[in-house]
């Protein structure tokens, strides 16, 4: 029998927001660990040993084992409870569009936004740190237009109720201009304050966002 609690190493203002929020929304009780932002001192804090890659969040399941990447976090939450209706129900069409563009948040606009933040870690040559830096702006506010195109006029994404793929949209949009994401993406905006107002979230946004 496994008795074991979920344990998410993760820290703030990274995507590990994304999680917390999402087990807020599924009622479920976990731990949190912080993992140092220093890399050698998360390498001497055994983290490693949880994600060799050394990325936050990775989640320690209830059996002992360990998974990472956010995305994938997120949809085994969304499975694991489904009374908390985090995703449509596997096997659905529903949910094939769902976890469709949660993986172009993913691959697309989150992957964009390391590029942004750390574009010494994309390039050999320091000459070039600012040049990735501008091609990945572009990148990334070229993929949160088409995003944008694809969405219906709804509370969410997906309709009224506030998904996975919302979520981590809500997470992702804090790391962008507001005033640039309210000018050419209002709905993608809307959606972000939806979620940061909903009552369990409000607290993690808060504490991650100010």
């Amino acid at each position: 029998m496994i008795s074991g609690r979920y344990r998410l190493y993760g820290r703030n203002a990274t995507g590990s927001a994304a999680v917390e929020a999402a087990f807020a929304e599924a009622g479920v009780d976990y731990d949190l660990v912080d993992v140092p932002r220093n890399a050698g001192e998360a390498a001497a804090a055994g983290y490693l040993a949880v994600n060799p890659r050394g990325q936050v969040p990775a989640l320690v399941l209830p059996d002992g084992t360990a998974i990472a990447e956010g995305t994938a976090i997120l949809l085994h939450i969304a499975d694991a409870f489904p009374a908390s209706r985090l995703a449509p129900p596997p096997g659905s069409f529903a949910r094939a569009h769902h976890d469709r563009w949660l993986l172009f948040l993913q691959a697309n606009i989150y992957e964009g936004e390391l590029r942004r933040y750390y574009p010494d870690r994309y390039t050999a040559d320091p000459v070039c740190t600012e040049n990735v830096r501008a091609a990945a702006e572009d990148y990334v506010k070229r993929h949160y237009a088409l995003f944008e195109a694809a969405l219906s006029p709804a509370p969410f994404a997906f309709g009224a109720e506030a998904t996975a793929a919302d979520i981590y949209l809500w997470m992702l949009v804090q790391w962008i201009d507001r005033d640039w994401i309210s000018a050419h993406c209002p709905k993608i905006a809307a959606i972000a304050d939806a979620v940061a107002a909903r009552p369990l979230i409000t607290p993690i946004h808060r504490r991650h966002f100010g």
